[in-house]
């Protein structure tokens, strides 16, 4: 998604850009590459340290959206990369990021289509399919409404933002499917992560079995997998 975003508001040479979410620097570094004057914000300081080692000399801070560092009209283009469905108040969340920009500067957001499928839903149908209940006390995402293309494009629109436009981009994800098993399922990253790490042994094995079987209709012949992933791509003008 880094491409399509960074095409979306045009950073090119020169281009005060600002990357949200930034993790561990893959936005900011491209948009370096193209001559931007790139500065970053992340909710995590082990990810802006990251961000840091991985940019060199790379403006980059921690902050946790809606707080957004930056004085009125800073920026021609900022960006997100699947942060903005991370934020209890995304409406509020890209008030903000439209606040920084320039008149006239461009807003790219992504987002996964919701709900989840292929690439970010094997482990959620894994865990659906032998019967574990979702838990009371995890709530579902605030975002997972706006995981439409009409909603997305209100919820951008409404924010202040227009000639708002999203489109659907989907690739195929190649990977381990043991490693994803790991990084999904027994990490206690995320929903997922954590209702696996509540389970006894033997759940556990009946979830890894049902994920087995769901990802073998994405085998290659090389042993990996290739799992289809769907994210929508909003972008807007201030």
């Amino acid at each position: 998604m880094v491409g399509p975003l960074l095409d979306a508001v045009g950073v090119g040479d020169g281009t005060r850009f600002l990357d949200v979410g930034a993790g561990p620097g893959f936005v900011s570094a491209e948009a370096v590459r193209r001559g931007a004057v790139v500065s970053a914000l992340d909710a995590e300081p082990g990810m802006v340290e990251a961000a840091r080692r991985n940019v060199a000399g790379l403006d980059v801070r921690v902050a946790v959206l809606p707080e957004v560092p930056f004085a009125d009209g800073t920026f021609d283009a900022v960006a997100g990369n699947f942060v903005i469905n991370h934020v209890g108040a995304p409406d509020v969340a890209i008030a903000a990021l439209r606040r920084v920009l320039r008149p006239g500067g461009r807003l790219a957001l992504s987002c996964w289509v919701m709900p989840g499928s292929g690439a970010l839903g094997v482990v959620r149908e894994a865990i659906e399919r032998v019967g574990v209940p979702w838990p009371e006390d995890i709530p579902e995402s605030p975002f997972a409404r706006y995981g439409e293309a009409g909603a997305f494009r209100r919820l951008v629109a409404e924010a202040g933002l227009r000639d708002v436009a999203v489109q659907e981009v989907t690739w195929r994800h190649a990977v381990d499917p043991e490693e994803w098993w790991r990084l999904g399922a027994l990490s206690e990253v995320g929903s997922n992560g954590v209702i696996v790490g509540r389970q006894d042994a033997p759940t556990v094995a009946r979830i890894k079995d049902a994920y087995d079987e769901i990802v073998s209709g994405y085998a290659t012949a090389d042993g990996a997998i290739e799992l289809p992933a769907h994210a929508l791509l909003a972008s807007g003008v201030r």
